[in-house]
């Protein structure tokens, strides 16, 4: 897996958030330097476990729809094998299309 990287405005964008939840929550003011290196060491150690789960996550997804397919398909599927190109539609038809003899 690749370095998580934000963008400079995804990156500001999140340090405010976490700016704002030690505000709001712990009380505590931290300083846009301290979230950034907050917001490397969370990325850094755990941005890999919440990018897996999020992987697995669309696995699942991929496969209930692939298996939705499956059973679509399943239905399209005839039980009378394949039909021949000159057999007649209808019983009251020759194999040319027209109708056949009354008798």
């Amino acid at each position: 897996m690749q370095k998580i990287a934000f963008d400079k405005d995804e990156k500001a964008a999140l340090v405010g958030k976490l700016q704002r939840y030690f505000a709001e929550e712990l009380r505590q003011d931290i300083g846009r330097f301290d979230a950034e290196f907050l917001l490397d060491f969370v990325s850094g150690e755990l941005g890999a476990h919440y990018y897996n789960r999020g992987l697995r996550d669309a696995q699942a997804a991929l496969a209930a729809r692939l298996d939705e397919i499956q059973d679509a398909i399943h239905q399209l599927e005839t039980t009378d094998g394949p039909r021949q190109v000159n057999a007649p539609i209808c019983p009251h038809e020759t194999r040319r299309g027209h109708a056949a003899p009354a008798g």
